[in-house]
């Protein structure tokens, strides 16, 4: 290689840098939230992780946020229910932020917990009046669907299944007869 070539050469690698940098910053400072499959952004799998953490709060056990229980509903509904139980969903979770909007002038996630609660047990009992006067077809009630996601996400993780329950790896034989104390974790066997 001459001299010629390699001016030539660094010119463009350094031109490529820069231009690359400018691409780059261009495209990192768009405020649009990320679409995580067809039906689901970044900001619905934070809301959906709000519901699941006010559901099943951090005690001393973690809570249903750090089983991501809201990336887990996302990949749940898009990939195990119809359309029109989609939709009955997705209808579901904008009115939970409407709710919130229409009771506390405020997004769901801005809520506090009291707030944030207080709304989803409102919604709970609504979703029991529907779920006794529903007719047999109807879909079933999006709070009810949340719900059951939250805890089926929750309780077949791995912080929900070692953490929340007690879990024996190799049960042994069945014991129908396990001393129990009221408070002590439930047990999950595979």
């Amino acid at each position: 290689m001459n001299r010629r070539e390699a001016i030539s050469s660094v010119a463009l690698l350094l031109g490529g840098t820069v231009l690359g940098a400018e691409i780059f910053t261009l495209t990192g400072c768009t405020s649009s939230p990320k679409q995580i499959n067809d039906l689901f952004n970044s900001n619905d799998v934070l809301l959906l992780d709000e519901i699941a953490e006010t559901i099943i709060p951090e005690t001393d056990t973690p809570g249903a946020k750090a089983t991501k229980a809201g990336e887990f509903m996302a990949l749940m509904v898009k990939d195990c229910y119809d359309k029109e139980h989609q939709k009955v969903f997705l209808d579901g979770l904008k009115n939970v932020d409407d709710e919130a909007k229409k009771q506390y002038k405020a997004d769901f996630l801005s809520l506090d917990k009291d707030q944030k609660k207080a709304l989803l047990t409102n919604l709970d009992k609504q979703q029991k009046a529907y779920q006794e006067t529903k007719e047999k077809e109807a879909p079933p009630h999006y709070f009810r669907m949340m719900k059951e996601l939250t805890l089926l996400g929750y309780f077949t993780s791995e912080i929900g299944g070692s953490k929340a329950l007690t879990y024996v790896e190799v049960p042994g034989r069945y014991d129908a007869c396990i001393p129990y104390k009221k408070g002590d974790p439930v047990y999950l066997t595979p």
